[in-house]
């Protein structure tokens, strides 16, 4: 309960805070609750990843603070929105990209993913993304796009490609994680209400699969293989979620999707929205080997 109370303590203070040591304070809390969280069942593998975690998050949180500073020492502004010296705009891009675990700094994520219960996964891929993903939102005026759109792109093909050849759920969906983070980073220098947009609509989809996977305590692709027979509705439940999350038409992920290429097409950004398109090819089919 404590550590529980301390996620969501530590989201609300970074989400809600205007001075850069606020919002490092609330990543910290976060990182510091979710540690015992990840490393509860005490397997070597867990506590691995609970290391592996806490290492990349306070490197990423290092960096937050040093891109603060160093545009208060140029700009005297220690307010979020102000972030306006160059430098440490690219300085908290990368470190942003490391605490979400875009590529190529999303070696931790798949790794933490699997070391971890499936509760705190869902937690991990959900709830630890919002703090990151509000700090870019604030400063989304001044960002590089171009840093943005390459980080983008590169998530959503890796994202894609490592997914397909994985047996283990937890990492296969860690690597769906990683491209849709592409999707809502390609999007955030343009319009960045869709990045918000698209996080609820993955982040409701992504509880719904993990609690699904719970129910059936299913870990591997062999034993979601004969999980059917337990509970025949909730996995058609189950498939209709993939395959919303892999974004067809008819289904609610293909609306986020659907806005991103309008946008992407308006800014005269055709070639990256039709190559992240094809990308996302990939992960539906591992959603569909699923």
């Amino acid at each position: 309960l404590i550590f529980i109370a301390s996620l969501l303590l530590g989201t609300t203070i970074t989400i809600s805070s205007h001075h850069w040591v606020m919002a490092w304070t609330g990543l910290e809390i976060n990182t510091l609750a979710i540690l015992p969280l990840i490393s509860k069942s005490h397997h070597p593998r867990a506590v691995e990843a609970a290391t592996k975690y806490f290492l990349t998050q306070a490197a990423a949180s290092a960096l937050v603070l040093f891109s603060s500073m160093t545009n208060a020492w140029q700009t005297g502004q220690w307010d979020i929105t102000q972030l306006t010296h160059p430098t440490s705009c690219l300085i908290l891009t990368s470190a942003i990209a490391i605490k979400l675990g875009l590529v190529p700094f999303h070696f931790w994520f798949p790794e933490v993913l699997q070391g971890s219960p499936l509760t705190t996964g869902l937690l991990l891929s959900t709830i630890m993304k919002l703090p990151p993903i509000a700090l870019l939102y604030m400063t989304s005026p001044s960002l590089n796009p171009t840093l943005l759109t390459t980080l983008a792109i590169l998530s959503t093909a890796l994202g894609g490609w490592m997914g397909l050849n994985q047996t283990q759920i937890r990492k296969i969906l860690a690597f769906s994680s990683i491209s849709h983070l592409g999707w809502m980073t390609i999007i955030i220098a343009y319009n960045p209400k869709l990045t918000l947009l698209n996080f609820y609509l993955y982040a409701m989809m992504t509880t719904t699969v993990f609690l699904t996977l719970n129910t059936t305590k299913s870990l591997k692709l062999s034993t979601l293989m004969t999980a059917w027979t337990k509970t025949p509705p909730l996995n058609a439940m189950l498939l209709l979620t993939l395959l919303s999350l892999a974004g067809l038409p008819p289904l609610t992920g293909f609306l986020p999707k659907w806005l991103i290429i309008q946008e992407l097409t308006k800014q005269d950004m055709t070639p990256a929205a039709t190559l992240i398109s094809l990308l996302s090819l990939l992960s539906l089919f591992f959603y569909l080997r699923l």
